[in-house]
């Protein structure tokens, strides 16, 4: 009989540790779900109301059942309470609130409670190994793995890598690739989730850092942080653009990660079902940077628009196809690649817009000045673009363009104060014949032309611009399809940026009384 039972109880042990090397879990998991399956089991034989506890000896495998007993003066329920004098008879030190345990007998599991037991086995390991896995991937996330594809369910892929699944869903697939059962895949772990079913790992193929780690697996200078990956930008399974900047002056980037005769990007190419890659070097300087990103298109001239963050790229007129690549390809990743929104322009289309430009700054100082052309001409070349800035600018500026004296200068100004009064009152007027109140007209920041066209556009009262959001007064940029359109504001057209309207606005709520003036975020010095 005692062979027996050393028998059951190292065959105990043995389960346990069998089943902790199968699931990469803890011995002593496995062991307290056995203790908590047994301990449920026993409840069942001698009664749900007991407090039982089952311990498992984990270098004998001997099983303790013990039903515990609180010393209490005054006993209302025997089954989980024991009086002081019964308690010392058993322990003389004894006193209340301390706990007498009282060993039972080993039981016989029957069929149910061998089930039961068995279920409450596997939940615990099951619940171990999720844990577990989720605490090994969660700290993963941004590596590349390599698996085997498990199965495919609606275009999704199911990935075994070991010790776990994952799964790259349709959307995260490069177009036109397929996988079967028992292929070997790589991938990219964007995200791990907690989720009822078990934690859920999120693969990608087509993620821009997917791409940029494959490089450091294949260009041993970046693995070792001599080349750094700036930016990438790809469109998955058709072309991509990708950024590098080295540490080291005597080592080329771009050279480097295109290897000797090309190995080391084809090695990527080949991974990606042959996606072209334009490996650019990245520079410091946003506009040398522009200009790189579109390669292999040549460019002319940049302007850059920091406040808007846009960017005016002037090209050849042969250069435009290229720049702006199949399906405007080219200048969608070098935007998505700078970060800058880039509107490409050939060298005659901006010579016939300066000439436009010209030609109505020309006309409008003539009308407004009541000047001849020539005078207008002038102003217009020297970079004079409104009115405001003839009747604002410091009066020996103007005296100082070519053919005018201090007296001009000042007539030339009196005139544009003049104008300026005369379209404000022309301005205002309008203004109140379109009902927008003079609580919203003495909102600092507005201009009697912006009054009119809130008012055109319905912003009357106070509480109406304080219930505006920036956009509602800039615009905004919307995606329709392939193509981003842009919806004017109430205010488009005034050279206003974020930072004007958001105050426009938090001035009006204010003055509303929405909020109290101490309690906005005064900017730092």
């Amino acid at each position: 009989m005692a062979t027996g039972i050393s028998a059951n109880r190292l065959e105990l042990l043995q389960i346990a540790d069998a089943v902790a090397r199968e699931k990469s879990i803890d011995k002593t998991v496995v062991i307290h779900a056995m203790e908590e399956a047994m301990q449920r089991a026993a409840k069942s034989c001698y009664g749900s109301e007991n407090e039982i506890r089952v311990e498992i000896d984990t270098k004998t495998g001997e099983t303790h059942i013990s039903r515990y007993l609180h010393v209490v003066d005054k006993v209302e329920n025997d089954k989980v309470e024991i009086s002081i004098a019964d308690a010392r008879r058993r322990n003389p030190a004894a006193q209340p609130g301390d706990i007498i345990a009282e060993t039972l007998p080993p039981i016989e599991f029957s069929r149910i409670a061998t089930q039961a037991a068995k279920q409450v086995i596997v939940q615990k390991v099951r619940d171990a190994e999720r844990e577990r896995q989720y605490d090994e991937y969660k700290d993963r996330i941004g590596e590349i793995v390599h698996g085997t594809v498990k199965r495919v369910e609606f275009g999704s892929v199911v990935v075994d890598f070991g010790r776990a699944e994952g799964v790259v869903r349709r959307d995260e697939m490069i177009p036109r690739e397929s996988f079967r059962n028992g292929d070997r895949i790589r991938a990219y772990i964007y995200d791990v989730r907690r989720e009822t079913r078990g934690p859920q790992i999120f693969l990608s193929r087509t993620h821009p850092q997917f791409m940029a780690r494959l490089f450091a697996q294949e260009v041993p200078e970046i693995y070792d942080a001599i080349i750094e990956i700036r930016a990438v930008a790809r469109d998955p399974g058709s072309r991509a653009k990708i950024a590098v900047i080295s540490k080291d002056s005597s080592i080329d980037p771009v050279g480097a990660c295109v290897g000797m005769r090309g190995v080391r990007v084809q090695a990527v190419v080949q991974e990606l079902q042959g996606e072209r890659i334009d490996i650019i070097p990245w520079n410091p300087d946003p506009a040398t940077f522009i200009v790189n990103a579109l390669a292999p298109a040549e460019v002319s001239k940049v302007v850059l628009d920091e406040e808007t963050h846009r960017v005016e790229v002037v090209v050849p007129d042969d250069q435009l196809s290229l720049a702006i690549g199949r399906r405007g390809q080219n200048v969608r990743l070098a935007s998505q690649l700078t970060s800058w929104q880039i509107d490409i322009l050939t060298e005659q289309e901006e010579s016939e817009r300066r000439q436009k430009e010209f030609a109505e700054r020309t006309a409008l100082f003539m009308e407004s000045l009541d000047v001849d052309e020539t005078v207008a001409q002038l102003l217009a070349s020297e970079g004079f673009a409104s009115v405001e800035d003839v009747a604002y600018v410091p009066i020996h500026e103007l005296a100082e363009i070519e053919g005018f004296d201090e007296e001009t200068a000042e007539e030339l100004q009196a005139r544009a104060v003049g104008y300026l009064e005369q379209k404000n009152a022309e301005w205002d007027a309008k203004r109140r014949e379109l009902g927008v109140e003079d609580e919203v007209a003495e909102t600092e920041g507005l201009t009697p032309a912006m009054l009119v066209k809130l008012g055109e556009n319905g912003i009357k009262t106070l509480e109406d611009l304080a219930g505006c959001a920036s956009d509602d007064l800039l615009g905004y940029v919307e995606n329709k399809g392939t193509e981003r359109v842009n919806v004017p504001g109430a205010l488009d057209g005034f050279d206003l940026v974020a930072a004007d309207v958001n105050d426009i606005i938090m001035k009006a709520r204010v003055k509303a009384g929405w909020v109290k003036e101490e309690d906005l975020i005064k900017p730092e010095a």
